[in-house]
């Protein structure tokens, strides 16, 4: 059985994601499927667009199954581990060098993995029902799947902000902050696919694109520089200081995630400022094995997805107590 369908329509290799129960979490033969239909689209001349929409009526792609990955730390399979991130970012990677248009339409949830295989392409149109994060430091892990590439590239210190708090963004921050290209209404969503299906995707996105509804997060653009641009996490925890409600809540966001994840993480996007896509993976590729060894990988991922208790116990606790020779060891 597969979770993903494909066909093929005057010249439109279309994917659909469809594993809605899980809302279409990709599993290793999703990643599998998608990766096998693009090679083939992509070495045959009649087909000269991909687009890729979602079977579900909730979400895009909410992520990577990272449960599984985490009962494969827990039984020492290492191998599976190295797999699964080794294919996601292969997937990643051909998405990014892709050489005919790629278009993805994203209604509803776009998270974690469901970037790593939106954001990479050509066209992001989301609707108003779409919401799009990378909350990895929340389940002791950091934004991977090329987040380290894309991120930097966002507006401002956006990426950063985005990376390091797993903060949600509206279709008008996406589009504001430049993880999206286009909006469309959902409403308008089906007619715009049929459009794309007919062959005509430069002329379907400027019937259909309209301006993108507010930005409340982008809005704060001035002050998230101000906090995020430069230092350790630490110091940006120490610039937020205040009461109204988007320092509020970033300030919760930076001390309830892993203290070490988000040094990983500030440490990643620095870099991945000055590196290429295909760089960028083969960093986070070889983060993923001392990481997800690490105590707060497994504890992260059994809070949030499998007791969903919500209160994860990292070590160390606290941003003032990372070792940060030991984060700078990681990376080198």
């Amino acid at each position: 059985m597969s979770f993903i369908r494909t066909k093929v329509v005057d010249g439109v290799g279309e994917i659909v994601l469809d594993r809605p129960r899980a809302l279409n979490a990709l599993d290793p033969s999703m990643i599998r499927d998608m990766y096998e239909a693009l090679v083939r689209w992509r070495d045959d001349p009649a087909i000269e667009t991909v687009l890729v929409t979602s079977g579900s009526d909730r979400a895009f792609c909410a992520g990577g199954d990272i449960k599984a990955v985490r009962e494969a730390v827990l039984r020492g399979d290492r191998e599976s581990v190295h797999g699964f991130f080794a294919d996601e970012y292969r997937l990643n990677l051909l998405i990014g060098e892709y050489p005919k248009p790629y278009i993805s339409l994203i209604d509803g949830a776009a998270m974690g993995g469901g970037l790593g295989i939106s954001v990479h392409g050509t066209v992001r149109v989301v609707t108003e029902r779409a919401v799009l994060a990378m909350p990895e430091t929340a389940i002791g892990f950091f934004p991977d799947v090329g987040a380290g590439h894309f991120l930097p590239r966002l507006t401002g210190a956006a990426g950063m902000y985005l990376g390091l708090t797993g903060a949600r963004a509206s279709a008008g921050d996406a589009v504001a902050f430049g993880l999206a290209t286009h909006f469309v209404p959902s409403e308008r969503l089906a007619e715009l696919a049929d459009a794309i299906r007919g062959g005509s995707a430069a002329e379907a996105l400027e019937k259909f694109g309209e301006q993108a509804p507010e930005a409340p997060l982008a809005a704060r653009q001035a002050r998230i520089d101000e906090v995020f641009a430069q230092g350790t996490p630490a110091d940006m925890l120490a610039r937020l200081s205040g009461d109204d409600e988007w320092t509020t809540q970033a300030r919760a966001a930076l001390t309830s995630v892993s203290p070490t994840a988000a040094f990983v993480t500030a440490e990643l996007i620095r870099r991945g400022a000055v590196d290429t896509l295909a760089g960028c993976l083969e960093r986070e590729l070889a983060l993923t094995g001392p990481v997800t060894a690490g105590p707060d990988f497994v504890e992260g991922v059994r809070a949030v997805l499998v007791d969903k208790d919500r209160n994860p116990s990292w070590s160390p606790a606290s941003l003032a107590g990372v070792d940060r020779d030991a984060i700078t060891a990681l990376f080198d």
